[in-house]
């Protein structure tokens, strides 16, 4: 039975390199898979999912529009499709995680979603919490704070290094905007401390 898989962790975790190496699994064994990722996500490139340890792969994207439900069926009949792999699932809207349930419930294709909990102010994001709540598994993927413990928590800085405290949930970055922490940490960070 196909199942919806949440993997989530805080940043740095290596959550797209997972999603890259469970996609390739399957291709080396003949298995086509679909990749989706954000279209305003374009650190790697439009339409391209990569890894800090340098892998890659062309990805199909998704906006507020796309109906995923629709567009893995059409490539489904067209060819067999084993997994849907999704980077970046916070990104997702709540209509997405539902569209993405729908494959799994209706086309029997496993769909593994990868993504952060939570934002920096330490909320869940609209997606996340969905996927919390529908998924059939779940799966943490830990990395540490520089203190040695399991960062749960993600800080935003600014350009100038000081800590961002208030602004938009979303905004695309990587290693020179966002630090993972232990909550202990990300506590003394948020605050000021």
């Amino acid at each position: 039975m196909a199942k919806l898989y949440f993997n989530y962790s805080t940043m740095n975790a290596g959550k797209s390199t997972m999603l890259l190496q469970a996609s390739y699994n399957y291709q080396e064994r003949g298995m086509r898979t679909l990749i989706f990722t954000a279209a305003f996500d374009d650190r790697a490139g439009v339409g391209r999912v990569a890894s800090r340890i340098g892998l890659s792969s062309d990805a199909l994207t998704f906006d507020e529009n796309t109906d995923l439900f629709a567009e893995v069926s059409a490539l489904h009949v067209q060819a067999p499709v084993a997994c849907v792999f999704v980077d970046e699932a916070n990104f997702l809207s709540e209509h997405h995680v539902w569209q993405l349930a729908e494959i799994v419930d209706r086309l029997n294709i496993p769909v593994m979603t990868y993504g952060l909990r939570t934002d920096f102010q330490g909320k869940l994001f609209p997606a996340s919490k969905e996927l919390l709540a529908i998924a059939d598994e779940l799966r943490e993927i830990r990395t540490i704070c520089h203190c040695g413990r399991k960062a749960t928590m993600v800080a935003r800085f600014d350009n100038a290094g000081n800590v961002v405290t208030e602004g938009a949930q979303i905004e695309v970055g990587g290693n020179e905007k966002y630090v993972s922490f232990c909550r202990r940490h990300w506590v003394e960070t948020f605050n000021g401390g």
